[in-house]
């Protein structure tokens, strides 16, 4: 420092005793976020959002679906074909990386924030935390990326419509769920940016978010769904689907197609890969894996968007034989990867797929999984985290026609919530404004996007039907 403090306070401002810091904010602060997010309305009309041009090239659905297909296991992707078939929101679950292509050619505002990439309505669910509490939140994050705050918004808005479709709700109350959804980003998003940034980043309480959202007609199903969720835990899932030994350890039993037992090379290799997942951890989480014992390794089958992908189930024991279950599941490339360039996003260079994964989810959640990390099996990146960790979630495409709003409310809120972690609430909050115009917009899309999609559905399953493509049902 110099002696009267004349040069630095020209460098850093009058009264600072300190230079500034790289990685922290500067002081005094300059400019303001709010009028900057208003400015970008100049350019891209919040209007504009409603949006969609299918151009020339797009991939009709087949052949998105054969292409999403590449390098996942061949006997798997019939199941995950006939999943995607049940249903136009079935459809949409598994189709990322079709709807990525149509999300990169609407308007963008050019501000970027770690995205889910598949934020659709069935994606948000309770698991616990560190002391066993039950939190809600975003739980998927193969696809997350650093992108299109919109593009998450719109996806979720459009899922709103189909789930609210399959549930028997009217086109009104379907439109008025994705209109909610935004109204509920934007409003969450405005209070965030008027709180002190350590209060915003941990906002919406599970206590609160019921209120926070006027989600009150949803309380019963969260009830009921949270009761379930408190018996989903490794004990339980190990108690069905293992057996006991002589010496008292245990071993996975076949269950096929879901989960079947691996031959003892490709077991032994995942095992071994979980000396690079502890190396991922927290130092603090190795005394907990040190008085586990590792005892078997399972295939297991996963859910729609991820069939075909290499998923097992590794069979962990205490001294006294309780059991702590971990799944370590394939990290493929993000299916909106392709797309960010004609967005204006840059593709940022992916050391691991699996890291990606892991640390997206942490950039997102409040809360998450203490054992979350990655590895490596015979040179393919894996994430690694716990299985059946008192996970539980609504079926928004089963829900009554009169909570539909109330789900679109709650999971547009916690949408705001994680995109606050990496993109400045000021910022998007400008942009979004106090009118529902943005609600409008959005909502416009997601109907008509239902539409495509239900269109999209309707050719997949034209294509099982004349054989163009393999589809296995009821798995």
């Amino acid at each position: 420092m110099t002696g009267d403090g004349t040069a630095l306070e020209a460098q850093v401002g009058v009264g600072a005793r300190v230079p500034w810091v790289r990685g922290f904010g500067r002081w005094p602060v300059e400019g303001s976020p709010k009028e900057e997010g208003k400015s970008l309305r100049a350019r891209v009309k919040r209007g504009a959002h409603a949006e969609l041009t299918l151009d020339a090239g797009r991939p009709d659905a087949p052949a998105a679906v054969t292409e999403s297909n590449r390098g996942r296991l061949p006997e798997l992707t019939p199941i995950r074909v006939g999943r995607m078939a049940a249903t136009p929101f079935a459809f949409l679950r598994g189709s990322a990386g079709l709807m990525a292509y149509d999300l990169a050619r609407t308007p963008v505002t050019g501000i970027g924030a770690q995205i889910c990439g598949d934020a659709h309505a069935a994606n948000f669910g309770l698991y616990a935390d560190a002391r066993g509490d039950l939190v809600i939140d975003l739980n998927d994050f193969d696809e997350t990326v650093y992108g299109p705050w919109e593009w998450d918004l719109k996806r979720l808005a459009t899922s709103l419509v189909l789930a609210g479709r399959e549930a028997g709700a009217d086109a009104d109350r379907c439109r008025k769920a994705a209109h909610d959804a935004v109204g509920a980003y934007r409003r969450t998003m405005r209070l965030l940016a008027r709180l002190p940034v350590l209060d915003a980043w941990n906002a919406i309480a599970d206590e609160e978010l019921v209120s926070h959202t006027d989600a009150h007609d949803l309380l019963g199903t969260l009830e009921r769904v949270a009761e379930k969720a408190r018996a989903n835990t490794s004990g339980r899932f190990a108690a069905k689907s293992t057996e006991v030994l002589e010496d008292g350890s245990r071993r996975f039993v076949d269950a096929p197609p879901v989960l079947r037992r691996v031959p003892d090379a490709e077991a032994a290799a995942v095992a071994a890969s979980l000396e690079e997942y502890l190396t991922t951890l927290s130092e603090d989480r190795l005394p907990l894996l040190a008085r586990h014992a590792v005892h078997d390794v399972a295939f297991r089958v996963v859910g729609t968007g991820s069939v075909g992908t290499r998923s097992y189930v590794v069979l962990l024991l205490d001294h006294r034989g309780e059991p702590l279950v971990l799944q370590v599941k394939e990290a493929r490339p993000s299916a909106l990867l392709p797309h960010l360039a004609t967005a204006g996003f840059d593709a940022p260079e992916v050391p691991h797929e699996g890291r990606r994964v892991v640390l997206g989810q942490k950039r997102m959640q409040v809360v998450s999984d203490i054992l979350l990390g990655w590895t490596s099996v015979d040179g393919l990146p894996f994430q690694v985290r716990q299985f059946r960790n008192r996970k539980g979630s609504v079926d928004p495409a089963a829900l009554a026609a009169d909570q539909i709003d109330d789900y679109a409310r709650m999971t547009g809120a916690l949408l705001a919530r994680a995109h606050t972690h990496t993109a400045d609430p000021r910022l998007i909050s400008g942009y979004c404004g106090k009118s529902d115009e943005l609600d409008e917009a959005i909502a416009s899309f997601a109907v008509v996007y239902a539409d495509r999609t239900e269109a999209d559905h309707a050719e997949l399953v034209a294509a099982i039907r004349e054989g163009r493509i393999a589809a296995e049902f009821g798995v």
